[in-house]
């Protein structure tokens, strides 16, 4: 085993025997809610922009930034001037992205964008980050839930970062390498992720029956 730094997941005593784990409870996902009315495109839209994506956005072989954007204007992204889009970006809603003026978005960034997400001018998302605004109600049904991201000016999330849903990052901010995000980073501060501990129960034990 390498004598380097213990990054596995810690345990805690959550009081569950072999026979409880079986009363845990299970959610039916055939009966999961899916987005909101509000959030859906037309599927000919959506058709035509994963074509368009494919084709032109994602792909590694399409080498222009320029017609990147283009692309993503199209689809009704608002892009400022001098954004650099590389290759193998994914957008999941061209329609729900905001990006101000001279950006840089590296190779392999994915906005999994249910809902808005907003980068400010002069902000940088490094390679393969990971900006997600939707989660599932996980305690009842499994609902689809969305909450907008904010980037501010000047922030610059690092490679492979995860920014969930309802994360706010401030003016300046920086997100170390391979840290998820939730909630608000202050202006101008640089955060970074500790080693994966376990935090809860998904159903708290008074409630399993």
């Amino acid at each position: 085993m390498s004598a380097g730094r213990d990054v596995g997941v810690t345990a805690v005593d959550t009081s569950t025997t072999g026979e409880q784990a079986r009363e845990v409870p299970v959610i039916d996902l055939s009966a999961a809610p899916g987005a909101a009315s509000e959030l859906r495109a037309s599927p000919l839209l959506v058709y035509a922009w994963q074509l368009a994506e494919l084709l032109l956005v994602s792909n590694r072989l399409q080498v222009s930034s320029r017609l990147r954007v283009a692309v993503l204007r199209r689809f009704g992204a608002k892009i400022g001037t001098g954004v650099v889009f590389r290759p193998r970006t994914r957008v999941k809603s061209p329609w729900n992205l905001e990006i101000g003026d001279r950006c840089w978005i590296g190779d392999g960034v994915w906005f999994h964008n249910r809902d808005r997400i907003t980068v400010g001018h002069d902000a940088v998302i490094s390679q393969e980050a990971y900006l997600t605004t939707g989660a599932h109600a996980f305690r009842s049904d499994m609902g689809l839930i969305t909450k907008p991201i904010v980037i501010e000016d000047g922030a610059w999330i690092t490679s492979r970062c995860v920014v969930l849903g309802g994360s706010h990052v401030g003016r300046s901010a920086l997100v170390s390498p391979l840290t998820v995000v939730r909630g608000d980073v202050p202006a101008n501060t640089i955060i970074s992720s500790p080693a994966p501990v376990v935090v809860g129960e998904r159903f708290p034990s008074g409630e399993v029956t």
